[in-house]
């Protein structure tokens, strides 16, 4: 059986050779309805364009580089759907790299993607040295999602916005009760991001933060929260800096023989799946994962389409999951 052309999919549509061809280049200017009949009619006859002739004709791979820092996180995973998502809705291909293992390695971060001609870089989460990226930057189009470091020049950054939520959280704890709040912080922007609005919160309450470093894991997470119990002056409630950390919290409290949420309220930070486990169910702020990752696409899409602009940081805006592990401090509840 012949397999359907280029031609095939527009009689199918009702649309033109020429519009299904920038719909299948990832065009925004096409109007979403024509765009969504030509994609119906690509699925529904099982068209698969010549990507190596469209590639030499267009001088484009379409592929898109995604350089993740820690692919241990679940939160990258939802990020990674509402990016991929929109990626391949607009005829793009994701080629994933483990920035933590080529770092280990001594393996160049970005090499790789350029030697493969990628269209575009995704960056997702905190890299230790974003300036590598500015080399990158000045031959294809990048954009930063998941993270708030510095921003470079014709950069677009995506998030969640890292100040509002930990706010937010952090008034939960203070509405409840809770005078004495520990606070496990993490690293780089967000890390700091996240712990200054924790201790700007506190202290706009009048109550002193106590804050413990962390490596952003479940062992760091729990390391933290051994010393913060181990303190004359013992938090009521645990605010972590993300959903891992505040696994290890509720480890450390149970070999410390207290009850969540009895003895001592923990938070988390991120919404991952981890915090929906119902034997976990965690109080947590949801930062909109999938949204950051549909508007990092929707970034590099427009990069391509409009390259040269300064580059743009956009903050999806946190909300608070209250679930079951925060409650009145014990002082309240008798």
């Amino acid at each position: 059986m012949k397999p359907p052309t280029i031609r095939d999919v527009a009689d199918r549509a009702g649309v033109s050779k020429s519009l299904v061809s920038l719909v299948l280049r990832g065009s925004g200017q096409v109007r979403p309805e024509k765009r969504e009949a030509v994609l119906r009619a690509v699925r529904e006859l099982g068209y698969r364009p010549n990507a190596a002739a469209r590639s030499l004709s267009e001088q484009r791979t379409r592929t898109v580089g995604v350089l993740l820092n820690d692919l241990r996180n679940p939160w990258y995973v939802d990020l990674l759907d509402g990016l991929n998502s929109l990626l391949y809705d607009n005829g793009l291909h994701m080629l994933l790299a483990d920035a933590r293992l080529n770092r280990r390695i001594g393996h160049d971060l970005t090499g790789p993607f350029l030697n493969l001609g990628v269209d575009g870089l995704v960056v997702v989460g905190t890299l230790p040295d974003p300036g590598v990226l500015g080399t990158v930057a000045e031959r294809i189009p990048v954009v930063v999602a998941g993270a708030r470091e510095p921003v470079l020049p014709g950069v677009d950054v995506v998030a969640g916005d890292d100040e509002a939520g930990a706010r937010l959280v952090t008034e939960h704890l203070i509405g409840l009760g809770h005078r004495r709040i520990g606070h496990i912080a993490g690293y780089g922007a967000v890390g700091e991001l996240r712990r200054r609005s924790f201790e700007a919160t506190m202290r706009a309450h009048g109550a002193e933060p106590l804050v413990e470093p962390s490596d952003m894991t479940e062992e760091g997470g729990y390391r933290a929260t051994v010393r913060l119990l181990s303190r004359p002056d013992r938090p009521t409630a645990v605010c972590a800096v993300n959903d891992i950390a505040s696994v290890g919290a509720l480890s450390a409290a149970e070999e410390l023989g207290l009850r969540v949420p009895r003895d001592l309220s923990v938070t988390g930070y991120d919404n991952t799946s981890i915090a929906r486990l119902r034997h976990v169910w965690l109080t947590t702020v949801d930062t909109a994962p999938l949204e950051v990752g549909r508007r990092a696409a929707r970034c590099l899409l427009e990069r391509f389409e409009r390259p040269g602009e300064a580059g743009r940081t956009q903050l999806a805006v946190p909300t608070l999951e209250v679930r079951g592990t925060t409650a009145a401090p014990p002082d309240l509840t008798g």
